[in-house]
């Protein structure tokens, strides 16, 4: 199943999609796509709920609708660097034997084809196609990675929006580097685990002004999808609606000899076999 939130900003609405181009509305079955839904949802009313509007008629045609994020602000979102060995190689890191870990605000969240805001005296915005997990229940020192499984509410894409100056020449703390706003880009839609034959074996890439930059497949991931969320359970608590954005293939701009970044006016356009596409323009950020 594949949710989304269409609409203006502040005004989106939850849909089921039926197709690439069409859609049923659930706002009678919830406000939003958010830690309270996410927490309480059966998959099965919820099919038989699509299927009966379906069957009346009220299946509806997508008509150049704004996609928002498909999840709602979440409780945090977490972040995993360095996840695939040949992006450490062109950090210039080493192989990491634990995750790395981070935080970014979760106020960076904005929709898949909204603009990036190139932060107010930036030098080096950068790009970051990822895999995000969305978690559906709460999880916390869980047993197993295999019990990853039952706390995970779908996969959407993402993109990890990152200024390097900030990240590594401002004390080296990442968060500083991550939470400009804009910089959470995510969806078109959220689809669940039974989307995906092997959610370890997806193609991803990324193009500046249409060059393509990354090129990737969730395979190389140094840590995999159940490895992450049982890890993070060890440390700290996930709650329904909670975002992991799981790290990046290489091909970023700080990788690049010279390094290369975005500038006002540019486009990336992102995907992920399975998780849809996106675009951004980047645009300078107003005080």
């Amino acid at each position: 199943m594949k949710f989304a939130r269409i609409g203006k900003v502040g005004q989106e609405v939850p849909v089921v999609l039926t197709s690439e181009n069409t859609y049923v509305s659930i706002a009678d079955y919830t406000t939003d796509i958010d830690s309270s839904f996410l927490s309480r949802v059966d998959y099965q009313e919820m099919d038989r709920l699509v299927e009966e509007k379906r069957a009346a008629g009220l299946e509806l045609q997508f008509n150049g609708q704004r996609f928002g994020a498909p999840i709602s602000r979440p409780h945090q979102i977490i972040c995993i660097g360095l996840n695939y060995a040949d992006h450490a190689a062109e950090s210039g890191q080493p192989i990491p034997s634990e995750p790395i870990v981070f935080n970014k605000a979760p106020n960076t969240l904005v929709g898949p084809n909204d603009d990036v805001m190139i932060p107010k005296g930036s030098t080096k915005t950068d790009w970051e196609v990822e895999l995000g997990i969305v978690i559906g229940s709460q999880a916390r020192y869980l047993d197993s990675q295999e019990d990853a499984w039952k706390h995970i509410a779908g996969f959407v894409l993402v993109n990890d929006v990152s200024e390097r100056a900030f990240q590594m020449e401002r004390g080296g703390q990442w968060v500083k580097g991550k939470s400009s706003e804009t910089f959470n880009p995510c969806g078109p839609w959220l689809a669940t685990p039974d989307e995906f034959a092997d959610v370890q074996s997806l193609e991803m890439w990324l193009d500046v002004n249409g060059k393509r930059m990354q090129t990737g497949n969730t395979s190389t991931m140094i840590f995999d999808v159940p490895y992450i969320v049982w890890y993070l359970s060890q440390f700290m608590v996930l709650e329904p609606g909670d975002l992991i954005n799981t790290g990046t293939p290489p091909g970023v701009g700080l990788g690049m000899n010279p390094p290369t970044y975005l500038a006002e006016g540019d486009t990336m356009d992102l995907g992920i076999s399975g998780l849809g596409k996106q675009q951004q323009q980047l645009i300078l950020a107003t005080p």
